[in-house]
């Protein structure tokens, strides 16, 4: 059961993963850590959409839609740069490092070896549509030596 058509059957019938045999024990451990995961970001995820509505100074975030507005106006994250801010926001005054940001947000890990470098474009960005002056952010802080933080606490909005 190892051809095309049966690992798409397998996928489309429900499988969130599709290995034929041989396989290398290796690689199934990769995947088993893999769907855990994603299964622990979903359930992260899950918990922080039903926050609802929050609100830090002139910032509103719903995170049943996954949309942030600055000064009533909408702002047009993309997906990667909604899911930094929700992970950084999640945890306020907790600084991630930019490993941990790519585990969290991109999914890699650190066997990956992937440049941290991303954190830093995507986390400018994201500074350019929050902050009134990025060049001295108030929400997304750099933490000297160990990556980001978001230092503003959110209060829900009833």
């Amino acid at each position: 059961m190892g051809d095309v058509a049966d690992r798409i059957t397998g996928l489309e019938l429900g499988a969130d993963d599709y290995m034929a045999k041989p396989f290398s024990p290796k690689e199934l451990e990769s995947r088993i850590r893999s769907l855990l995961r994603r299964r622990n970001d979903r359930t992260t995820t899950a918990a922080i959409s039903n926050l609802g509505v929050m609100v830090i100074d002139n910032l509103k975030i719903d995170t049943n839609k996954r949309q942030v507005y600055k000064a009533g106006e909408r702002l047009p994250l993309t997906g990667v740069e909604y899911s930094l801010l929700e992970l950084l926001m999640s945890y306020p005054g907790k600084s991630f490092t930019r490993g941990e940001i790519l585990q969290q947000v991109w999914g890699y890990n650190a066997e990956q070896h992937a440049d941290t470098r991303v954190v830093d474009v995507h986390i400018s960005r994201l500074r350019s549509k929050l902050e009134d002056d990025p060049e001295n952010p108030e929400y997304i802080l750099t933490a000297r030596g160990s990556g980001y933080f978001f230092q503003r606490i959110a209060q829900l909005e009833h």
